[in-house]
């Protein structure tokens, strides 16, 4: 029988970085809007094109694709 494992919400920043740079595309709505606050709060660290990506996504996670999460991510991997 094999091990299928079922996806769940990061408990962590750190762990949501890590989902969030190895696979985005399986990023729940309410993990998106987790890292977009959190690249929001740190906003002297992010790029303009950073914020207005993790604003979109904050406002609507669906509208962002998962190289857009991806770069989230490496901001917010960028701040620890």
């Amino acid at each position: 029988m094999s091990e299928h494992r079922v996806p769940h919400a990061a408990g962590s920043i750190h762990d949501l970085v890590r989902k969030a740079t190895h696979s985005p595309a399986i990023m729940t709505k309410a993990e998106t809007i987790r890292l977009a606050e959190h690249v929001l709060k740190g906003g002297e660290h992010a790029t303009e094109e950073e914020q207005a990506i993790a604003r979109q996504a904050a406002l609507d996670p669906e509208g962002v694709n998962a190289a857009e999460i991806a770069l989230l991510g490496k901001c917010a991997a960028a701040k620890k």
